[in-house]
């Protein structure tokens, strides 16, 4: 038994580290390890907490509604184990809510309005920075296993590596887009100064003075610009009528 149980552990890190893919889901891989975390550790449910690019965390993930409604109350209330485990990097561990209601009053009432009786958060973290936290609930009281909890915060590790480098890898796809538009709107600006030159019979530079003072003075983009001069466009006609610069 414990040889197939090693053999799904393995398979679900070789799950987590699998992100560099065409149409990776962010979402369903996060969805998926809630799934993981609830079939090899023993713990009633999972929710995830991950912070945007303000820092501001959001529910991204939960194994059932009942966690799905907890995590949110914790959001909207701002207490829970989970938000501390988050602002500290630190896990979090309350093996029966009961016990330490003064902790979390609110949250400690609403966990046992949705059935949950001891929770354990642990941090999404990679050094110093922290991502989110991941978060294993029990109906039952009792703390969660060393083991389990072991596991769990190299699960978290795992997909925190694998989403920043997510994330990493969406920026610089974004960067190097944007780099060639540029370089797409340099030839379209080139051949629209060497056409508007040749129109007023002025220098290439006066040209292009000409079409970024107009880009400016008409709040447009000077690759628009450039499109319209080149395609002749009625709504440019006014710039090809300007008289050559003094």
């Amino acid at each position: 038994m414990s040889h197939v149980l090693d053999r799904r552990i393995a398979r679900t890190f070789v799950e987590l580290a699998d992100t560099l893919v065409l149409g990776f889901d962010a979402i369903d891989f996060l969805h998926t390890l809630t799934e993981r975390c609830v079939e090899l550790l023993e713990v009633d449910a999972v929710g995830i907490l991950l912070a945007d690019q303000r820092g501001a965390l959001n529910l991204v993930a939960a194994s059932t509604e009942q966690a799905r409604l907890l995590e949110l109350f914790q959001l909207q209330d701002e207490e829970g184990p989970c938000l501390d485990c988050f602002h500290t990097g630190q896990p979090v561990a309350c093996p029966d809510l009961s016990e330490e209601p003064q902790r979390w009053p609110r949250f400690a009432v609403a966990a046992r309005e949705q059935g949950f009786s001891a929770i354990h958060a642990v941090p999404m973290r990679l050094r110093e920075q922290v991502i989110g936290a991941l978060n294993l609930f029990r109906t039952s009281p009792g703390g969660i296993p060393a083991d389990a909890v072991e596991l769990a915060q190299s699960f978290a590790n795992v997909a925190t590596i694998s989403i920043l480098q997510f994330r990493a890898l969406r920026h610089s796809e974004m960067v190097t887009e944007q780099l060639q538009n540029a370089l797409n709107s340099r030839v379209t600006i080139e051949q629209a100064k060497g056409i508007l030159a040749e129109r007023l019979q002025i220098d290439v530079a006066d040209a292009f003075s000409l079409m970024r003072n107009y880009a400016r003075n008409s709040d447009r983009l000077l690759s628009d610009v450039a499109e319209q001069v080149i395609a002749r466009s009625p709504e440019v006609a006014e710039l090809t009528r300007i008289n050559e610069p003094r």
